[in-house]
């Protein structure tokens, strides 16, 4: 066996091989790509907000009576938090209850919400053991995270595969990361002070130059979270959505 082949290392998520690398980790983070959607995150001074991509016919191409309402990637796991999740997304659920399981008990136990960094922490730990136990495979999903801190206002936290965490002023997933990464960082360069308008505005027009794409209100999910309403999550309605798409269109 050539030392530099990944032939047999790959098959067992414990071993490493001679060249340090754990081969079904990097498998996990190529599935995230392969969903074909792309996700953005960006925080604002008051709000913060998820945008992913809406295919309703992801793997379900033939089914014509398919119900729309019923496709979502955004989620909310408790009343000031909510999610994203790019990749596999019967994992995807999977996470998101036993992340749900999470923020109650803490609720139920301490009397007061989970903040946000104490849950991407929870959920970056949880995807870490999935990382060095032979009987457990990782989960192919990347998770942005995203909420209000009573003390820290609005957070925004991504965690991958392989149990890494950080928080980001922006950030993005899926299949064109690399594009809007280097977009967000010409944006956010001289550190703009962004309104709740501003910044989701921002996630959805960043979204749509990598994909190259004009879209319509049905295209796209967005959840956001501000201090208007509390700090509570929640996910923009098409009437919403339009709104911020002619604004975009207009201002550009």
């Amino acid at each position: 066996m050539s030392r530099n082949s990944s032939t047999g290392y790959d098959r067992l998520i414990t071993v490493f091989s001679p060249e340090g690398r754990l081969y079904q980790i990097e498998y996990a983070f190529k599935a995230v790509k392969a969903a074909s959607i792309t996700t953005v995150g960006v925080r604002g001074a008051d709000s913060v907000c998820i945008v992913t991509q809406k295919k309703v016919a992801q793997g379900h191409s033939q089914d014509k009576l398919l119900d729309p309402g019923s496709v979502t990637h955004i989620y909310r796991i408790s009343d000031k938090i909510g999610c994203v999740q790019t990749g596999h997304q019967a994992d995807a659920r999977a996470q998101v209850q036993r992340v749900r399981q999470e923020a109650s008990e803490f609720r139920y136990k301490y009397g007061y919400d989970m903040p946000p960094e104490v849950l991407a922490k929870r959920v970056a730990d949880m995807n870490q053991v999935y990382t060095q136990h032979a009987g457990m495979r990782p989960y192919g999903v990347n998770m942005i995270l995203c909420g209000m801190d009573e003390e820290k206002g609005p957070q925004l936290f991504m965690c991958d595969p392989a149990g890494h965490f950080l928080g980001y002023k922006a950030c993005s997933a899926g299949q064109k990361d690399l594009e809007a990464h280097n977009m967000l960082e010409k944006k956010l360069k001289n550190n703009p002070t962004l309104g709740y308008d501003e910044t989701v505005q921002m996630a959805i027009s960043v979204l749509q130059s990598v994909l190259s794409a004009d879209f319509k209100a049905t295209d796209i999910e967005v959840g956001v979270a501000n201090n208007e309403a509390k700090g509570r999550f929640r996910e923009l309605d098409e009437a919403e959505i339009e709104r911020h798409l002619v604004a975009i269109a207009e201002r550009d």
